[in-house]
Parts: structure tokens; C-alpha cells; sequence
């Protein structure tokens, strides 16, 4: 593979599994073993759970790196390029860095075969590790218990919240998925839990783990402080007073706290003042999560595809004073419960605009199963059919006045093309 480009390596691992997801680690574990089982940095914080993942990494990078430590990340999925998932020291890791790390994988596994996701984990694990950092910041992409990043042993894990997706891989009731993402915690290391009304599968689980239970409404609370503020207390007596998060979402302040909470919960470990907390809150930006692209007409970009997320943008919404319409732009994939987001946003939503998604993979929904379901939810509901995003957002920009609002959403891939075409 010598002379390859980073878009020929990435081909050439889709075909290296016959299957796009493969749980269990066992592969990865035997080709982590063979790299010689590197670990990512000293200290390693894995964020798992059904939404906010994303959010808390960076809430977590900004802190950690206003402090003054080297911090490194790995997420999915990304936006608009790969290099995005691999983050060293706040910058994006170059083509050349992973393409190096994709030979030194491909090496080591010999006949073993790995999946897309677990060669990007492994490079992730590979170049944190040779990166001198003092923190990495794992974000679990499927489930928990089986994704590969559990090969590594956190210090420290935070589920953000459990709710319903990945069904056909995790199971159909919060309790089952609430066990599988459960493992992730180590014995006798702390687990933060940052939803305050969690499944009692999850702390079944966490329970049967020894994990050290840090959770939200009991161990820490979030509440209200003056104008533009908040405050952050734990049961042992420690308070912050705080900016509000710059994030437009309420539950980002939910988010902030789950990941003070595992910085607090690393004690002496790390040392992060109030004032690295302010100034890295004060100046989170975190693509694809309720992010303006245009303001007449206002235009956000959201990466939410469940209807826990739905709820979120919906609060979010009633929140937000306009005059105006709202104009959905909306994609989804096959695996999804796209009734349930459309039920939740119901008549807020003035027209939706349906594009497909089945060109840019094979899991993605046409145009017309989305007005099928959406038929279904809300029959009344007024709505248009594209064949992809583009099309369907140069739609809704042209029947939109100033004061009307446009939301792209659903799927990663809908922000990924917005804010590609935002560029």
C-alpha cells in the first residue's frame, strides 16, 4: 500500500471486513498487541453514550488545554474531512500522519481483518502515543462494551445519556443499551453519569463493574447562577460559579458538567482552575452542533438523528424567539427512528424540505421513504422531495424571507454537506 493517498487508504479499508460494523474486540485487540499495545497518552477520559459525545470531548479538550496540557482526541464520525477525528495538541492530524500510521497497522495485522472504524481507532491510539501528550480524550463510537476504543483502559468515563438508537446493535429498551455502554467503566475508577435520570440497567451494570459512581443530581448538580452564568457543585463542598457554555443548545450545560465532573473526579491527577473552565466554555465552538452558517435567514446546522437529539432541538427552538417560519431541511438513515424525530418536532416545523441521502451511502434513505414516514406522523405536514441536500437547501433558501429560519438536519452526512458548501 507504499505510495498510497489517505481517500485510497480509506477505499481500501472498506473492503478489508465484509461487514461495515463488526463488534467485539478481539481483532483489534490482537493488532493493538502487535503495534505493541501503545496507550494514547498517561491519563485517558473515554466519553460514551447516545448523545452529547461529540460536545463533551471538546468541552473537555478546551478545558484540559486552557490549562496548559497536551491533549489529544478521537471522534466519528466526521464532517467534512477524516482528518477531523484525530485531533493532537488542538490541530487536525495531517494526511501524511495517518497515512504512516496506516502502514504501520496494515503491518502489523497480517491476515487479521479489520473494520474502517477499527483501523481509525488504532490510528488514533497509534499517533496520540507518539504525540508526548498528557491527556487523551476517547469518544466510544457504537455502543461501549464492544466498540474498539475499550481495548483502552480509561482512567476516568463519563456516559453522557442513554437513549434509543442502534437498536439492531444494542438493543430495543434503554435498560440493554443502557448495560452495553455500562462498559466502558473500569473497576474502581470513577464513571460519570451526566443524564439525572439514567436506566437502572446502567447503574445495574456500572454496580456489577465496581465502578465509582459519579452521578448527576447526586454526586454534582448544574444549576442557575446570574445573568449569562451557571454554577457547578459536588457533594464534597466544591463550587464553580461559570459562563454558560458557547453553545446555542440548553443541554450543553448538562454536557459542561458531566465533564467537569470527570476532571474532578481525576483529583490531583490534573489541575484545572475555574478560570481555564471560564475561558474554555466561554469559547466552545463545536461544528455540526447547532451551528449558524447564515444569518438572513438564519441557518443552522445540527448533526442530531434521534429523537433524544429531536427533544434537544425542540426546547432549543421554543427557546429562541423568531418571527418567522421554519424550514427543515432533513435526511436520515435506514436505522433510525425517523417518526419519532419527525413526532417530536411536529407543527414547529413549517415545511420540510426531504432529501435523500442514498447516494452518499448505502444506509442513507431516499427522499421518498422520508415523505412515506413522515406521511405517517404527520400527515398534514407540508413537504418537498429532493434527490440530495444541496438541492433541497438552495429549495428552502429560495422560498425563505429574512426572518424565517432554516435547520439542516439529521444525520452527520446532512451537516457534513452543508458545511462542506458553506466553505
Amino acid at each position: 500500500m507504499s505510495g498510497r493517498t489517505l481517500t485510497e487508504w480509506l477505499a481500501y479499508q472498506e473492503q478489508t471486513h465484509t461487514r461495515t460494523i463488526a463488534l467485539g474486540l478481539d481483532r483489534v485487540s490482537a493488532v493493538w498487541a502487535a503495534l505493541g499495545s501503545p496507550r494514547p497518552a498517561p491519563l485517558v477520559i473515554t466519553v460514551g453514550g447516545t448523545n452529547g459525545k461529540g460536545s463533551t470531548v471538546a468541552l473537555l479538550e478546551g478545558m484540559l488545554r486552557a490549562a496548559g496540557y497536551r491533549v489529544g482526541c478521537y471522534t466519528s464520525p466526521h464532517l467534512v474531512r477524516y482528518n477531523e477525528r484525530i485531533r493532537i495538541d488542538g490541530d487536525d492530524a495531517s494526511d501524511a500522519s495517518i497515512i504512516a500510521s496506516f502502514e504501520r497497522i496494515e503491518a502489523a495485522r497480517g491476515t487479521i481483518p479489520q473494520t474502517y472504524f477499527e483501523f481509525g481507532t488504532l490510528a488514533a491510539i497509534d499517533l496520540m502515543s507518539r504525540a508526548s501528550l498528557d491527556v487523551a480524550v476517547l469518544e466510544v463510537g457504537l455502543g461501549g462494551r464492544l466498540d474498539a476504543v475499550n481495548i483502552i483502559d480509561a482512567d476516568v468515563a463519563i456516559v453522557t445519556t442513554i437513549d434509543l438508537d442502534h437498536q439492531d446493535w444494542l438493543g430495543s429498551d434503554r435498560d440493554v443499551i443502557g448495560r452495553e455502554k455500562a462498559g466502558i467503566a473500569r473497576a474502581g475508577r470513577p464513571v460519570v453519569v451526566g443524564e439525572q435520570d439514567p436506566p437502572a440497567g446502567l447503574l445495574q451494570a456500572l454496580q456489577e463493574r465496581g465502578a465509582l459512581l459519579e452521578r448527576a443530581g447526586v454526586a454534582f448538580r448544574a444549576g442557575p447562577g446570574s445573568a449569562g452564568r451557571w454554577s457547578w457543585g459536588h457533594a464534597d463542598g466544591t463550587c464553580f460559579d461559570l459562563p454558560l457554555p458557547g453553545l446555542d443548545a440548553p443541554v450543553q450545560v448538562e454536557n459542561a458538567a458531566s465533564a467537569i465532573a470527570a476532571l474532578h473526579a481525576l483529583g490531583s491527577r490534573v489541575d484545572v482552575s475555574r478560570a481555564a473552565m471560564a475561558s474554555a466554555l466561554a469559547g466552545i465552538r463545536v461544528p455540526g452542533r447547532l451551528q449558524r452558517v447564515s444569518e438572513r435567514p438564519l441557518t443552522m446546522v445540527d448533526v442530531g438523528h434521534n429523537p433524544q437529539a429531536a427533544r434537544a432541538l425542540a426546547q432549543w427552538l421554543d427557546a429562541t424567539p423568531r418571527s418567522g417560519r421554519l424550514f427543515a431541511v432533513y435526511g436520515a438513515l435506514a436505522d433510525k427512528d425517523i417518526a419519532g424525530v419527525m413526532a417530536v418536532l411536529g407543527d414547529r416545523v413549517s415545511r420540510w424540505f426531504l432529501a435523500g441521502l442514498d447516494r452518499d451511502t448505502p444506509r442513507g434513505l431516499t427522499a421518498a421513504a422520508l415523505a412515506s414516514a413522515l406521511a405517517t406522523t404527520l400527515p398534514a405536514a407540508p413537504h418537498e422531495l429532493f434527490s440530495d441536500v444541496d438541492s433541497a437547501w438552495a429549495a428552502a433558501r429560495r422560498e425563505a424571507n429574512d426572518d424565517d429560519m432554516l435547520l439542516l438536519f439529521g444525520s452527520f452526512f446532512i451537516a457534513g454537506a452543508a458545511l462542506e458548501a458553506a466553505r
